[in-house]
């Protein structure tokens, strides 16, 4: 019986996942955005974003948990050298999932993950975009606002016919 058993399986093996899974992670790490299947990026997601949130708290013992599920040294030092000061005010959702559409040769869903605040183009948009003022809306606003100014429109005084 596969009760509460709700993570995907991707068609492999547990060792095979666990490898797969890690060297993604490798790569989201050093790259800061990947090209994969759907499937495969929401699996890394839940795979990564435990990892990543690891390099907020950049001590010994963080670098050792972390080792001890990727075995890459190179991708350690960017991890907590490079991607844990930028997302030190972050409280969680460090990737972000974005879908390019269906693959020609077997029609699988495919998206880029990529690392939040890395990306140079959204960053550069957001940046430039003003702010606009908080606005409140209510549905009574509308009619009222704009009947209230005619009817409080000052009248020319005509001089009464003698």
């Amino acid at each position: 019986m596969r009760h509460n058993k709700k993570f995907n399986h991707l068609s492999r093996k547990s060792a095979h996942r666990q490898a797969m899974l890690a060297n993604m992670t490798i790569s989201l790490i050093m790259h800061k955005r990947i090209y994969t299947t759907l499937a495969k990026a929401k699996a890394l997601r839940i795979y990564a974003e435990p990892i990543i949130n690891r390099a907020k708290k950049a001590d010994f013992n963080s670098m050792r948990v972390v080792f001890r599920d990727l075995q890459n040294k190179e991708a350690i030092k960017e991890l907590f050298q490079v991607v844990g000061p930028k997302i030190m005010d972050r409280p969680g959702g460090y990737t972000r999932i974005i879908k390019t559409g269906t693959r020609l040769g077997d029609a699988a869903k495919t998206c880029f993950i990529e690392l939040v605040d890395f990306n140079e183009t959204m960053l550069a948009a957001k940046a430039e975009a003003p702010k606009k003022a908080a606005t409140r809306r209510s549905r009574r606003s509308g009619k009222k606002a704009e009947a209230a100014p005619a009817a409080e429109a000052p009248v020319a005084e005509q001089p009464a016919a003698e």
